[in-house]
C-alpha cells in the first residue's frame, strides 16, 4: 500500500534472450559491475512493493533467471518472444482482476535511480492520472518514442521511432518516453486486448498500447528525468559498456543517498552523507543487521572490534555501535583514539574477531561518513554478505534495536578500551629491513592529510632513525576544505615541502590509511601503477616471494607483463579493494593492489 492509500504491484519485464548482446543466457544477466543486469532492476521494483507483489515476466530460458533472484518473487513464463506488449499480457491471468495501479520496469534500464522512480509514482497519484510516462528531455535523438504535446503542454501523442511524423532532426531537444509506466489494472489489460502486430514477425509492442491510451483521452501525467544517463537500456556489447562507464561515474563521484533511511553498501562498505544517510540511527539498524549475523554463528565471545577515524561523529558512531553489539551480549573491543585502518584489520585477525569495525568515509568528501566492516581475517565483505546484511538492516525499525548505555557496558566489561598501537607497530616493523632504513639516514617529509595515518607511521620511521617533517598533522574534520585523497592536485604542499627541504622522500596518506601516495626526491608524484610495479618485482626477486598478482580492471596491465616475466600470473578482477583481497586469497597471490592507491 503506498502513502496515497492505492495498491501498487510491480511488473519487471525479463523475457528478452541474449542474442543482441551476443551472449548464450537472458541479457538481464550480463554481468554489470558487481551485480547482474536484472538486480538493478529488482532492487528498484522492492523500493515500491515486496516481493509476492513483484511479478517478473520471463522467457523459455527465464528458469536461469529465476534461479539467480530465486523463490521469493512470482514468475511468469512468455513462452514465445512476441514483444513487450505481449509479455505484459501474459501477467493478466494474475492480475487483471487486480483494482490497483502497476508499476511497469524494463528487466534491461537498470540505470534508474530510485528518487525520480518515486517521482513517476508520486506523480501518477497527485495528478490522480490513469497513466503516467517516465520522459526525459535529451540533446540527442535516442530509439525511444517522442512525446508530442498541445500548446496547453498536455501528452496528446507519442511518436515512434521511424514514423514519418517524427520531429525534424534539426530540433535542438527531444522529449522520449523512456521506458517506466504507471498505470491502473483496470485500464492497461483491455488496452492490451485491443493491440495489434506491430510487425511482420507478429510482435505486440507495449509502447503501442502506450500509445493507444495517450491517443483516447485519459488523464495521462509525466514525471521529467534531468539525467541522460536514465535513458540508457541494454541492449547490445556497447550499451552495456556505457552502462558499466556511468557506474564507474557513481561510483568515483558519489552523489546523496537519495533515501536517508536507506543504507547501501558500494564496493568499499556503507558510505552516506553525514545528517542524511550517515545517522546513529542508521548505525543503530546496521549494526543490530550486523549483531544478528554473530549471533546465528555463535561468535558473540570472539567479540568485534570497533575504531573510527577524524571525521565528523566518527567517535560518536563508534560508541553508538558498541552499545548495539554489548546490547546483543557481544564482546566489543573498542579503540580508545583515532586510528588507521590497517590497524583495525590487523587487530581483527590478531584477535580472530568475529568482525572488525572502523567509522569513516576513507577518501571522500567531508560531508561523508560510513563504516567499513573486516572478517576475522582482515578481508573486506563480498557482495553476497553486504546484500544479505543491507536488506536485514533495512527492513529492521528503531524499536528492533537492542542496545545498553556505554557506560553500563563498560562497567560490566563487556565494553573494553584496547589500545593496539604498539602491537600493530611491532607488527610492521617485523616485516620490513628496519636496519637498512635505518643506516640510509633518510629525511621523510609526511602528508596524512589531517587524517590518522601519522602517529603510527611516525613511531615506524622515528625508531628507523629518519628524520621527519609532517604537515597537516592536526585534526581537521573539513581535511583543509577537500577531499583527503593523496592524487597529485591535493599533495601541491608536499611537494613543496621535498623541494624546499631537500628532503629523500615524501610520503602521503589518505584519511583512513589505507591508500599512499609518494613523492621522490626530485619532487616527483610516483604513481601507484609505478609503485606496485616496483613493489611486486622487489618482492619477487629480491625476497623470493613467489606468487602471483592481484588487479582491476582500471590497473596497469604491465604487471600482466612482468609476471609473465617472472614466470607468475596476473589475474584480473572488478573495481573495489574487496575484490582485491578476494583475488589474493582465492589464487594464494602475493601482492594486490588498485590504481586507486590502495595495496
Amino acid at each position: 500500500m503506498n502513502k496515497q492509500g492505492r495498491t501498487l504491484k510491480v511488473i519487471v519485464l525479463a523475457a528478452g534472450s541474449g542474442t543482441r548482446a551476443g551472449v548464450p543466457f537472458p541479457k538481464v544477466l550480463q554481468p554489470l559491475g558487481e551485480r547482474k543486469i536484472i538486480d538493478y532492476v529488482i532492487t528498484n521494483a522492492l523500493r515500491f512493493a515486496q516481493p509476492e507483489d513483484i511479478y517478473v515476466v520471463i522467457g523459455p530460458e527465464g528458469q536461469q533467471v529465476q534461479a539467480h533472484l530465486g523463490g521469493r518473487y512470482n514468475y511468469v513464463l512468455q513462452p514465445q518472444p512476441l514483444g513487450t506488449g505481449h509479455a505484459v499480457q501474459c501477467t493478466a491471468p494474475f492480475l487483471a482482476d487486480f483494482d490497483g495501479d502497476l508499476l511497469v520496469l524494463y528487466g534491461d534500464t537498470p540505470l534508474f535511480r530510485p528518487s525520480p522512480l518515486r517521482g513517476l509514482v508520486s506523480r501518477h497519484y497527485l495528478k490522480e492520472a490513469s497513466l503516467t510516462l517516465f520522459t526525459a528531455v535529451l540533446a540527442t535523438p535516442h530509439p525511444y518514442g517522442q512525446i508530442i504535446r498541445n500548446p496547453a503542454g498536455e501528452i496528446i501523442d507519442i511518436i515512434e521511432e521511424g514514423d514519418s511524423t517524427l520531429a525534424a532532426a534539426s530540433q535542438p531537444r527531444y522529449e522520449f518516453n523512456i521506458g517506466a509506466y504507471v498505470v491502473a489494472a483496470a485500464i492497461l489489460y483491455p488496452a492490451l486486448a485491443q493491440l495489434q502486430p506491430h510487425n511482420a514477425r507478429g510482435e505486440y509492442q507495449l509502447t503501442d498500447c502506450v500509445r493507444l491510451l495517450v491517443r483516447s483521452g485519459l488523464r495521462v501525467a509525466n514525471y521529467q528525468s534531468y539525467a541522460e544517463e536514465d535513458a540508457l537500456g541494454i541492449n547490445t556489447p556497447k550499451d552495456l559498456r556505457a552502462a558499466e562507464f556511468t557506474l564507474q561515474k557513481r561510483l568515483f563521484r558519489p552523489r546523496r543517498v537519495d533515501e536517508e533511511n536507506s543504507i547501501h553498501f558500494g564496493t568499499g562498505g556503507w558510505r552516506a552523507v553525514i545528517g542524511e544517510g550517515f545517522t546513529m540511527g542508521n548505525v543503530r539498524r546496521l549494526c543490530q543487521a550486523l549483531a544478528h549475523a554473530v549471533v546465528r554463528q555463535n561468535r558473540e565471545a570472539q567479540g568485534v572490534v570497533i575504531g573510527y577515524d577524524r571525521r565528523f561523529l566518527s567517535d560518536r558512531a563508534a560508541e553508538t555501535a558498541a552499545e548495539v553489539f554489548a546490547g546483543n551480549n557481544i564482546t566489543v573491543f573498542l579503540l580508545p583514539e583515532d586510528v588507521p585502518t590497517p590497524l583495525v584489520t590487523y587487530m581483527t585477525a590478531d584477535l580472530q574477531a568475529a568482525f572488525g569495525l572502523i567509522f569513516t568515509a576513507s577518501h571522500n568528501p567531508p560531508e561523508w561518513n560510513g563504516l567499513k566492516v573486516f572478517h576475522s581475517d582482515g578481508s573486506l565483505l563480498q557482495t553476497e554478505e553486504t546484500d544479505r546484511i543491507e536488506a536485514e538492516a533495512n527492513q529492521l525499525t528503531a524499536d528492533n534495536v537492542v542496545r545498553i548505555a556505554l557506560e553500563v557496558a563498560q562497567a560490566a566489561n563487556v565494553v573494553r578500551e584496547v589500545d593496539y598501537t604498539n602491537q600493530y607497530v611491532d607488527a610492521v616493523e617485523a616485516l620490513i629491513d628496519m636496519a637498512a632504513i635505518r643506516q640510509a639516514g633518510l629525511r621523510i617529509a609526511i602528508d596524512p592529510m589531517y587524517g590518522v595515518g601519522q602517529v603510527t607511521l611516525g613511531m615506524i620511521l622515528t625508531e628507523a632513525r629518519c628524520r621527519l617533517t609532517m604537515i597537516h598533522t592536526h585534526r581537521n574534520p573539513l581535511f583543509g576544505g577537500r577531499s583527503p585523497a593523496p592524487n597529485v592536485e591535493a599533495l601541491r604542499q608536499l611537494i613543496t615541502t621535498v623541494r624546499d627541504g631537500r628532503f629523500h622522500l615524501g610520503l602521503a596518506m589518505d584519511g583512513d590509511a589505507d591508500r599512499i601516495a609518494i613523492v621522490d626526491e626530485q619532487e616527483r608524484y610516483v604513481h601507484i601503477n609505478d609503485i606496485l610495479l616496483l613493489l611486486y618485482y622487489y618482492l619477487v626477486v629480491h625476497k623470493g616471494q613467489r606468487g602471483g598478482v592481484v588487479r582491476n580492471l582500471a590497473t596497469t596491465h604491465m604487471l600482466d607483463r612482468l609476471a609473465a616475466h617472472l614466470g607468475e600470473t596476473a589475474y584480473e578482477v572488478p573495481v573495489g579493494f574487496k575484490h582485491i583481497t578476494a583475488g589474493v586469497q582465492e589464487n594464494d597471490a602475493g601482492v594486490g593492489g588498485e590504481s586507486g592507491g590502495g595495496l
